[in-house]
């Protein structure tokens, strides 16, 4: 018996496998050559080829034409980001951050990518620490960010570079923060070695953040959360690094709690 979703499916098949292309691409881990999608999805080449192209196009698929791959594009983050905005990752984050915050007593924020920035949805001050700029539906460049910087450092090499292909992808805050990708890929190695980022005083002068990233089940950087924190000039990176041990502990714990949530493990 043909199922009422098969029959449908069937009466549109472009645009079935149009999403099962998006579907499968969201859960490489990088980039792929589009042989390889149409004998995953046992497709015709011709048929993929086109699609990719419109879909290239639409920027929900980019194409590396020196790898000859393709890999999810900027539309589709976008896409995940409104999911995102649709509170489901609010509704699950929320109570997480509540709980680190009253176990670290410093002000912590969730926040996804969206294009180049981050977007904040989720921010829990706490009490007697300064207000931040970090409000829920804030965007800030998210290579200035702890939160960005450890999403970024998840994402393949082909999808960074799209998203950031000369320097006018950059933006600076009071000329701060990496202007060009060189300086981009250095933040980003330190990161992926420590499994953590770090801003200090790039954001606010005075203020320093580490930020983790959250996976969703396929490994892809679903959310970033990072931590903020008091942090005088004299004190320099002995303090840093103090307070690095003294929170990373909980954030990462944090961090995997949500990702197990984001995909319905308990």
């Amino acid at each position: 018996m043909v199922s009422r979703k098969s029959e449908i499916s069937s009466k549109v098949p472009a645009a079935d496998a149009t999403l099962r292309i998006l579907q499968h691409l969201s859960r490489q881990r990088g980039p792929v050559p589009a042989s390889t999608i149409a004998t995953a999805l046992d497709l015709p080449r011709s048929t993929v080829y086109h699609l990719l192209t419109v879909l290239v196009e639409r920027s929900f698929v980019v194409h590396i034409p020196e790898e000859r791959r393709y890999g999810l594009g900027l539309a589709a983050y976008e896409l995940s980001s409104g999911f995102s905005r649709q509170q489901p990752l609010t509704r699950l984050g929320t109570p997480l951050l509540d709980k680190l915050v009253d176990r670290l007593g410093e002000s912590a924020h969730l926040a996804v990518l969206h294009g180049t920035d981050v977007l904040y949805l989720v921010e829990e001050r706490a009490p007697r620490r300064p207000s931040l700029v970090t409000d829920v539906g804030v965007r800030l460049p998210a290579p200035l960010t702890a939160s960005g910087r450890a999403l970024l450092s998840a994402l393949p090499p082909a999808q960074l570079r799209a998203l950031y292909p000369d320097k006018g992808a950059f933006t600076q805050r009071e000329g701060r923060g990496p202007q060009s990708y060189g300086e981009l890929k250095v933040l980003l190695a330190q990161a992926q070695r420590d499994g953590y980022a770090v801003e200090n005083g790039e954001i606010t002068p005075g203020l320093a953040s580490i930020g983790v990233v959250v996976r969703d089940h396929a490994g892809w950087p679903a959310a970033g959360i990072a931590v903020t924190f008091p942090i005088s000039e004299p004190e320099g990176d002995a303090r840093l690094k103090l307070m690095i041990d003294a929170l990373l502990p909980a954030l990462a714990q944090t961090a995997q709690e949500l990702g197990r949530r984001i995909h319905g493990a308990k």
